[in-house]
C-alpha cells in the first residue's frame, strides 16, 4: 500500500511515496477518529463507500463485486473503530448483514477506548419491514438498535423488542430525521459514529448537514449501468465542500478520507 501523509503528497514521483501494505495499526492510527475537543465532544459521523471510476456504488445492487482486499482490510479497520455502524434496511436486505464480529487485533484497543467487544449495528427503517429472525438481531455480540419514527407500526416495534433489538425513536412521523438520529445515539453514548450506506440513507445525511467526514474508495473497475451513485436523494441548495486530509493507493485502488471544511 502506497500512503501520502496528505494531500497531494501521493501523487506519481513524489519524493515522500512509500510502497508498502500497511500494518492494521498503521492503519487504525491513519483513520482514527478525532479527539473529543476537536469537535465539541460530539458524535462524528463517518461514511465509508466505494465508487467505480464511471460513479457506480453497485453492480447487480451490491458493493461487493466493486470492493477488493485492500478495501476490505480498511472497512474491517472502519468497523473496529466505531462504536456504533449507521445502516439503511435496504442495504440489509440486500448485502445480507450480520452481526459485526469481535477482531482480536483490536480487542485491547476497543477495550482501552471504553467500547464494547464490536461495534452495534444501527439499521435505519420507517416501515420496520425487517426479518427479525436474522442472526443481526437475534445473536450479536451487542444488542443490535433499530432507529424509526414516532409513528412506526406498534406490532412492528414489538416484533424488534422480542427479538432482541433495542427501537430508538429518531423523529416525529414514520422517517427518521438524520440529526435526531445522530442525537440519539450520542445520548446512548456512541460518539464514534460510522455510515455505510445504502446511497439513500448517505444521501439524507449529507442534506442534513450532519455529516464530517467520508472515506470513499475509488474502484478500478467501470461498470456503465445506471447503478446508485454513492449519495442519492435531492440536490443540498449550495455543494458542501470537503478537504482531502490522506489518500492510499494499492493494486489500483485509492482510498481517500475527506472531512468537512
Amino acid at each position: 500500500m502506497a500512503a501520502g501523509a496528505a494531500a497531494g503528497s501521493a501523487s506519481p514521483g513524489a519524493s515522500d511515496r512509500v510502497e508498502r501494505e500497511w500494518s492494521l495499526d498503521e492503519l487504525a492510527a491513519a483513520y482514527a477518529y478525532p479527539e473529543p475537543d476537536r469537535h465539541g465532544g460530539e458524535a462524528w459521523l463517518r461514511a465509508n463507500m466505494v465508487s467505480t471510476l464511471d460513479g457506480a456504488a453497485q453492480y447487480e445492487g451490491r458493493s461487493q463485486p466493486i470492493s477488493g482486499a485492500a478495501d476490505m482490510r480498511i472497512f474491517g479497520t472502519l468497523r473496529a473503530l466505531a462504536d456504533v455502524v449507521v445502516v439503511g434496511a435496504q442495504t440489509v436486505r440486500k448485502e445480507g448483514y450480520r452481526p459485526a464480529r469481535a477482531r482480536a487485533e483490536f480487542a485491547a484497543a476497543r477495550q482501552a477506548a471504553g467500547q464494547g467487544p464490536a461495534p452495534a449495528i444501527a439499521v435505519v427503517s420507517a416501515s420496520l419491514e425487517l426479518d427479525f429472525s436474522l442472526p443481526l438481531f437475534t445473536a450479536p455480540l451487542v444488542p443490535t438498535l433499530v432507529l424509526t419514527g414516532a409513528a412506526a407500526d406498534r406490532d412492528r416495534i414489538a416484533a424488534a423488542e422480542r427479538a432482541g433489538a433495542r427501537v430508538v425513536i429518531a423523529g416525529n412521523g414514520t422517517e427518521v430525521d438524520p440529526a435526531r438520529a445522530v442525537r440519539a445515539l450520542a445520548g446512548l453514548g456512541h460518539t464514534r459514529l460510522l455510515t455505510e450506506g445504502g446511497p439513500r440513507l448517505l444521501g439524507r445525511f449529507v442534506a442534513a448537514g450532519v455529516l464530517d467526514e467520508l472515506c470513499l474508495t475509488l474502484s478500478p473497475m467501470l461498470t456503465a449501468g445506471n447503478a446508485q451513485r454513492i449519495a442519492d436523494g435531492p440536490p443540498v441548495a449550495v455543494p458542501r465542500r470537503f478537504e482531502l486530509v490522506s489518500l492510499l493507493t494499492e493494486a489500483g485502488y485509492l482510498f481517500a478520507r475527506y472531512r468537512r471544511s
